[in-house]
């Protein structure tokens, strides 16, 4: 019966002058060839070997048929005699070639570009579609050849009609697909004349077979012998074939019918839209954005609008969608015609879909896909496209060549865990390495370096995943763009073969399971079937994710269950599973271990690649020296204008706070450069605090679109909340369905106002919108807040912004209180209104309250920082009365080891200049240096008590800092500048505003290195009458005996010093001799002499214990961590018995006392009735000497502490000196 029923199908085709697909006892009856074995050159079993060469006659199992090897097509083709004149061929199991003529003549231009290879490839195509799996009966067959001359002279004819070789691909891809089409007509009225045995063996062949298991949403793409056939039934067909279409496939589907459904849906868009929102699939709001278009008689975007929302939503609204058109067919034409294709087509639909992507690569030619590659890849990246908001040229292009600015990247990894606003982060730290680019310090990386090993922190033998990190706006996707161009034009990367670049904000939009292959076929169709061929040399691959924190689905590299269970495995290119599941086993190399991996991310996502496997973090530090100036003059054609926009920026601190951020100077030029080129703009008109900026950067839009707007205050207001939520959690992509929940018309961005305002992207597989920057997104959600008619409790609202401690609503903020001064809302209200006065007056109450709490609460780090942020908020209000009503009566503030930039330190100065009280201000550890501090010189004058200890000011800043002090204004009474750097240049500015200040009472200037010609300089200064100086704190700045005797005219003639202190110097003996002469000097008035770690011995003891007996004001005498000995211990013994002395203070810690020297000084102090505090530290006394230490102690009634430990006392020693203190009320004994 199967002889006769394959004899009796090759008749009836015979006469229409095609092949027919006959199914061959020994083969699966009604299968389809698999996935695997669509538009491959080897079908598997009983492959159609078009040459003549005898390929036998296989019947392969199950896993054999699922297997594919790639025959190259050159060793596929010879020449066969035979065919030429249509004769079978002896061998019954040798299949006629279908070998070209080879003296065809080229009479079109574009024949030159198609090999011989491409033709005899497309005449394989026509012959598979003809038999997808033929039987060992049908190899057999002589007529087989006569199937094989009508494949080529189908193609020949299409080669010499065709027009262009787009034309070419385009009539064979038609062909391929129509022909299985003929073959099933012809099958079905060959069916009616059947027997019922016959019938019945037949029947798969119009049977559906479920291609899924039920419940499977993760398994392998199903292959064509599993697709459903179609019944003749229309509706029962179609109710059958859904079910059975998995979510990928119904996915590309949708897709591919796209265009034409827009069409069809257009008359009935209301009804589709109402059934899916009873379903709960759209929401009312949805619905109604929906039907407001109709209304407005824009049924072309209101179609397109439903298929986007549908295709955002998933799989369940899409099969939904999908079943109604089946309902409804009937009623609507043009979705019956595409139902009727859809039925007619069945299971070849899917190959038709992979045969357009397939034939346009040339087969098992890599190196010409590489080309095609590298050709596609620089077409797309060769140039840039940036949005203006100039009405006459609303988008520039500029050659990516001429436009990219080289941006410093360094392999340094700064912290990945942040507390603020990562632009003000990031802003915060750029000085600092700005700094250190300039001194060569940084090392910086090149892009063609990311994946060399001397940058790589962890070695693997399994591939390399880079990490690039930047904030917003930095340039990241620009930098991705740049090393694919160069990749394409062979400038870098050599070593890899391909490169495959995707947005993570693409990728969202994939809401099915995929695999690898159809990830990058979607994405480059012209791969086709050569992907097998790739994945066998994964060194040579090079994928690139960009953006990886817009991934709707957070990647926790540190989930163990990625690695135990399977549902979460990913480790073949062909396993169908979630988007995340291929990145991530890309990146940790579980997927094609070997290839590289590149991804880029904001700071904020930082923290989730911890886990991962990558070998080399980097970060785009953005401009840094003359960058910034390179690419403003870039910005603008007239060069006279990119000089004033940059001396602007460049003068005003706060404007330049955000300069080495690519995005933001492109604001900045669009913002300012009307300022420069329009007549009639005054100066002081030009921005000055961001507000403003961003204020005149949204006024420029308005001003330029103005007659398109019906109604721009609702629109901003509606944007605003879509942007504050965005603000709120963190995202900066939107789509069609966030736009209907806020009462925006998608349609509007046929508008050129909105287009400015929010960027629409159509590369993805549906629209995203993003704004063009993340601080406009910001703006536009602070705006919103004034320009609501109904206001929430803003009060509540900045409270729980404030509240978030990672820093997201910083900026935000920013924005809302300098949206209160009337200098930023002045302008935007010409177009938008009055903005709400009762808004206005909330966010000043808010900041007034939140001042006052934060100024009693700024003791911890996180305490300072919000007190700063309050003060830039109050910077960017420029609202004088309200900072005065804030901070006037200030009177501390404390930044104590708070990292201050410059814009910092400008800020701090515009509030100190509101505080009339101001007396104590603390920046120690700061790191403010000399840029610092000169924002700070107009004001350093007013503060009573000044403390700049270790922030590097060196030279220059103790100069800007001796204005302060020579000012006649100047308050400034205590000074401290220890661990400065100071060098002994800086001496002669500080000796010469000690000569004319009349306020500073105490100097200090620890760890520097004045040294002794520095000193010289001071001393000179305060041997002045009128000096008012009480203490000089000189400790440890490499001085030596040659400075004393400049200190001992001081000493002398100075009436108010009194506290010198001189420790860790080199003084030695003679420096100490001089000192006691001064000290025996009537007119002395030192009360504290600090003399610790000196290098000295009993030698100079005796000088010393002269002094002590004759000077009336000395009180606290330091001696610790010299060589004095017991023998300069007694000497000193007999200065301490002198009725006279009057020492309250002794240390004499770590100076070499025994036994002997503690008899000494018991002797001694038994009669003394001042010495209240002795140190005894770390030197070698023993339980010898407790009996002496009891009677020291009860003798010496004034004594209150003393201090004993690191000595050589034992237990029972210990016990019995700490007893004493029961005996003598408020002593302290510490052993």
């Amino acid at each position: 019966m199967a002889i006769l029923r394959h004899r009796g199908v090759f008749d009836e085709h015979q006469n229409l002058g095609i092949p027919v697909n006959i199914m061959a006892e020994g083969s699966d009856k009604g299968e389809y060839p698999t996935s695997s074995k669509r538009m491959r050159m080897d079908t598997g079993a009983n492959q159609i070997d078009v040459h003549g060469r005898n390929v036998g006659v296989q019947v392969p199992d199950q896993q054999s048929r699922l297997l594919h090897t790639d025959v190259p097509l050159s060793s596929m083709y010879i020449s066969n005699p035979n065919l030429s004149d249509g004769t079978s061929v002896s061998n019954p199991n040798t299949v006629p070639t279908a070998v070209l003529p080879s003296n065809i003549d080229i009479r079109k231009s574009w024949h030159s570009d198609v090999t011989q290879e491409l033709r005899n490839h497309l005449v394989h195509k026509l012959l598979q579609a003809m038999f997808p799996t033929p039987g060992p009966a049908a190899l057999k067959d002589p007529r087989m050849a006569n199937r094989v001359a009508y494949a080529r002279k189908v193609e020949e004819n299409i080669y010499e009609s065709a027009n262009s070789m787009d034309m070419y691909f385009e009539l064979v891809t038609e062909k391929t697909y129509k022909i299985p089409r003929q073959l099933e007509a012809k099958r079905r009225m060959f069916q009616t004349c059947c027997t019922m045995s016959n019938r019945c063996e037949n029947q798969n062949l119009g049977k559906p077979v479920i291609t899924m298991a039920e419940g499977s949403n993760r398994g392998e793409y199903p292959t064509s012998s599993k697709r459903m056939r179609m019944d003749t039934d229309p509706n029962s067909t179609i109710t059958e074939f859904l079910p059975d279409c998995n979510n990928y496939q119904l996915f590309q589907l949708t897709k591919f019918y796209q265009d034409r459904l827009e069409q069809a849906i257009e008359e009935w868009v209301e009804g589709l839209g109402l059934m899916l929102t009873s379903e709960d699939h759209l929401t009312e709001e949805e619905y109604h954005k929906v039907t407001e278009l109709t209304e407005k008689g824009n049924r072309v975007n209101s179609s397109k609008l439903l298929l986007n929302l549908v295709m955002e939503k998933g799989f369940r609204a899409r099969r939904s969608m999908w079943e109604s058109f089946v309902k409804k067919r009937h009623e609507v034409p043009k979705l019956d015609k595409i139902l009727k294709e859809i039925q007619d087509l069945g299971s070849e639909l899917l190959d038709y879909m992979d045969t357009v992507q397939a034939l346009s690569e040339k087969p098992n030619q890599l190196k010409d896909i590489q080309q095609k590659h590298r050709e596609t890849l620089q077409a797309q990246t060769e140039t840039l496209r940036v949005n203006t908001i100039l009405p006459e040229k609303k988008v520039k292009i500029f050659q990516l060549v001429d436009q990219y600015t080289e941006l410093t990247i360094i392999s340094n990894v700064r912290d990945r865990t942040l507390v603020e606003h990562e632009l003000l982060a990031r802003g915060r730290d750029h000085e600092q390495w700005r700094e250190k680019h300039l001194r060569r310090e940084l090392e910086k990386i090149r892009t063609d370096q990311l994946f060399q090993s001397s940058f790589s922190c962890r070695k693997s033998k399994s591939g390399s995943s880079a990490a690039v990190n930047g904030a917003p706006g930095i340039g990241k996707t620009t930098m991705v763009q740049k090393i694919i161009y160069d990749w394409a034009t062979g400038k870098i990367y050599p070593h890899f073969q391909f490169v495959f670049s995707f947005k993570i904000r693409d990728l969202n939009t994939i809401n099915c399971g995929i695999n690898l292959r159809n990830l990058i076929l979607d994405q480059y169709p012209y791969f086709g079937n050569v992907l097998g061929e790739l994945w066998k040399n994964p060194e040579g691959l090079l994928f690139i994710f960009d953006g990886l924190d817009e991934f709707k689905e957070r990647i926790d590299f540190a989930d163990n269950r990625r690695n135990t269970e399977p549902q979460f495995m990913c480790t073949d290119p062909e396993c169908w599973c979630e988007v995340s599941d291929i990145v991530y086993s890309l990146i940790q190399h579980k997927l094609l271990p070997g290839c590289s991996v590149l991804v880029t991310s904001r700071p904020t996502a930082l923290h989730l690649l911890e886990k991962a496997e990558i070998s080399v973090w980097a970060e785009i530090l953005g401009f840094v020296g003359d960058e910034w100036r390179e690419y403003c003059n870039k910005c603008f054609e007239d060069q006279a204008v990119a000089a004033a926009v940059f001396k602007h920026v460049e003068q005003n601190e706060i404007l330049y706070t955000m300069c080495y951020n690519p995005s933001y100077c492109w604001i900045l030029g669009l913002s300012l450069g009307p300022f420069f080129t329009q007549r009639g703009r005054k100066e002081q008109q030009v921005p000055k605090t961001i507000t403003q900026l961003y204020s005149y950067y949204i006024y420029n839009i308005l001003k330029n679109h103005s007659p398109e707007i019906e109604s721009p205050r609702d629109v901003l207001l509606k944007l605003g909340e879509m942007a504050f939520t965005g603000v709120s959690e963190k995202k900066i992509v939107f789509t069609n369905g966030d736009l209907i929940t806020y009462n925006l018309h998608p349609s509007q961005f046929l508008s050129g106002f909105l287009m400015e305002l929010l960027e629409r992207d159509d590369s993805a597989q549906s629209v995203a919108y993003t704004f063009p920057h993340l601080t406009i997104q910001e703006f536009v959600a602070a705006l919103a807040q004034f320009l609501t008619p109904d206001p929430k409790d803003i009060w509540k609202l900045l409270s729980e912004a404030h509240s978030e401690g990672d820093g997201r609503f910083e900026i935000f903020l920013h924005f809302v209180v300098g949206l209160s001064s009337p200098q930023s809302a002045l302008p935007l209200e010409e177009f938008l209104g009055p903005f709400l006065h009762q808004t206005t007056c909330q966010v000043i109450d808010s900041v007034k309250e939140k001042v006052e709490g934060q100024i009693g609460n700024a003791e911890n780090e996180a305490g300072k920082r919000d007190l700063l942020r309050t003060f830039h908020d109050l910077f960017e209000s420029q609202n004088e009365a309200l900072t005065r009503a804030v901070a006037g009566s200030v009177k501390t503030l404390t930044f104590r080891r708070l990292r201050l930039t410059p814009i910092d330190c400008t800020v701090l100065s515009h509030i100190i200049g509101f505080c009339d009280t101001i007396k104590h201000l603390d920046l120690h550890y700061c790191f403010i240096q000399c840029e610092g501090l000169q924002r700070l010189g107009s004001v350093l004058h007013k503060c009573q008590e000044l403390r700049l200890s270790r922030n590097n000011l060196g030279d220059s800043g103790v100069k800007l800092l001796s204005a302060a002090l020579r000012n006649p204004d100047c308050k400034i009474q205590k000074l401290e500048l220890n661990n400065n750097n100071l060098p002994v240049s800086c001496a002669k500015y500080l000796a010469s505003a000690l000569s004319t200040n009349r306020s500073l009472t105490n100097l200090k200037l620890d760890y520097n290195n004045l040294g002794d010609s520095g000193v010289k300089l001071l001393s000179d200064a305060l041997q002045n009458p009128d000096s008012k100086m009480q203490e000089l704190s000189l400790n440890n700045n490499a001085l030596t005996d040659s400075c004393v005797k400049h200190l001992v005219f001081v000493l002398s003639t100075n009436q108010s010093l009194a506290i010198l202190n001189l420790a860790n110097n080199n003084l030695g003996n003679s420096g100490v001799k001089l000192l006691s002469a001064a000290l025996k000097n009537p007119d002395c008035k030192i009360q504290r002499l600090e003399l610790c770690n000196n290098g000295l011995t009993d030698y100079c003891v005796e000088d010393l214990a002269s002094a002590l007996g004759t000077n009336r004001s000395l009180t606290d005498l330091n001696l610790d961590n010299n060589k004095l000995g017991d023998s300069g211990v007694k000497l000193l013994s007999v200065a301490l018995r002198n009725p006279d002395c009057r020492i309250q203070t002794l240390d004499l810690e770590k100076n070499g006392l025994t036994d002997s020297g503690t008899d000494y000084l018991a002797s001694a102090l038994s009669t003394n009735q001042s010495l209240t505090l002795l140190y005894l530290q770390s030197n070698s006394i023993t339980d010898q000497s407790v009996r002496a230490l009891c009677r020291l102690i009860l003798t010496c009634k004034s004594l209150k502490q003393i201090e004993l430990k690191g000595n050589r006392l034992g237990p029972d020693g210990k016990r019995h000196l700490e007893s004493l203190r029961d005996f003598t009320p408020g002593l302290s004994v510490t052993v």
